[in-house]
């Protein structure tokens, strides 16, 4: 569906974040995240995400009007995907939001047999075990730059100062380094993909990586300790699915293929690759450092190394594109299940 217009977009948007805020008993933390989000993509004027978000938090947008607005089978199927990701994206869903899955799902006048099946491979993502390998598929190791060793950002490096003693890993930094790229560079390409649930596949492989990297410590971790940390680096699991599925949905209004094209561009800023960048090498040193590190430490070195990853996200596009042509969802549900 690459041909929506600004008010199916809208009226997307405007359900998701509904979806985002139907249980009353998220933290005040991924609410500023979310308003955050809503902010970052609010570039398109006509789709105006920010006074969506108003709207929302101030109940002048009702769920059945919202829906009457999509009135093509696509828009509502997707419509109603999102909304489940965004239900699902931190692993589990409330009653609240499974209620509110019945009544859009009635207001969409859903009764395929299609809305079933989302559901049940959104709550397959959402229980990925956090044991297993990276992925069911061939991964070529990522082609560094001629000349160039495996990139150590310099808050790493400054956080390693600040510890004063060193937990040794199994892997040594050059095996840890190319680990974490690995992994960046998988999730940068699930980023490429249409799908929505395969976006949704991004943060329970991020938290693998995080399970993986403190067992090289000797850590045995378990989803509340990552969530926890992901929380402590100011990473909201909501906030973030919408931010990824924002930017892709945006893309349709832009124009712009899957693999390039100017609107594309303008929309994604490889977050998924800068963020699983970012949240592997700040776990290597907050798990070297023996769990010692100040909240606001890790945030900061998080911060600047979303930055690093932002900038090498370019150099390692290519490699993403190639690796997304041989993805689909199916591979994806095999990837997050550890097969």
């Amino acid at each position: 569906m690459n041909n929506m217009s600004n008010e199916e977009i809208r009226s997307i948007l405007s359900i998701c974040l509904l979806a985002a805020y139907a249980d009353n008993a998220k933290h005040d933390r991924e609410r500023d995240q979310i308003k955050q989000v809503a902010d970052a993509l609010g570039q398109h004027e006509q789709v105006n995400l920010p006074g969506l978000y108003q709207d929302v938090l101030l109940r002048r947008i009702q769920l059945p009007a919202v829906a009457a607005q999509l009135t093509n089978e696509p828009s509502r199927q997707l419509a109603y995907e999102m909304a489940v990701c965004v239900c699902d994206a931190d692993g589990q869903t409330s009653a609240k939001e499974t209620e509110f899955l019945a009544q859009l799902k009635t207001a969409l006048g859903m009764s395929a047999p299609a809305a079933p099946a989302v559901e049940t491979q959104a709550q397959v993502i959402a229980d990925a075990p956090l044991q297993g390998g990276l992925a069911p598929i061939v991964i070529e190791e990522p082609v560094m730059p001629q000349g160039q060793a495996a990139p150590h950002p310099t808050a790493a490096d400054s956080l390693e100062k600040a510890n004063a003693e060193r937990k040794q890993s199994s892997l040594s930094t050059q095996e840890m380094d190319a680990k974490i790229l690995k992994a960046s560079i998988v999730n940068g390409a699930i980023e490429l993909l249409p799908e929505n649930l395969s976006t949704l596949a991004i943060i329970p492989l991020q938290m693998r990586l995080v399970y993986q990297i403190g067992e090289t410590y000797g850590y045995q971790l378990d989803k509340g300790h990552i969530k926890d940390l992901l929380a402590a680096l100011g990473v909201g699991l909501t906030s973030q699915y919408l931010e990824q599925a924002g930017r892709k949905l945006l893309g349709r209004v832009l124009g712009g293929g899957i693999f390039g094209g100017v609107g594309r561009q303008a929309v994604s800023s490889g977050m998924s690759f800068a963020s699983t960048y970012a949240l592997g090498h700040v776990a290597n040193q907050y798990y070297a450092g023996g769990r010692t590190l100040s909240t606001q430490m890790l945030k900061s070195t998080y911060e600047h190394i979303m930055q690093d990853g932002r900038a090498l996200q370019s150099q390692y596009a290519p490699q993403m594109q190639d690796m997304a042509r041989n993805l689909n969802t199916a591979k994806i549900m095999d990837m997050v299940r550890g097969r």
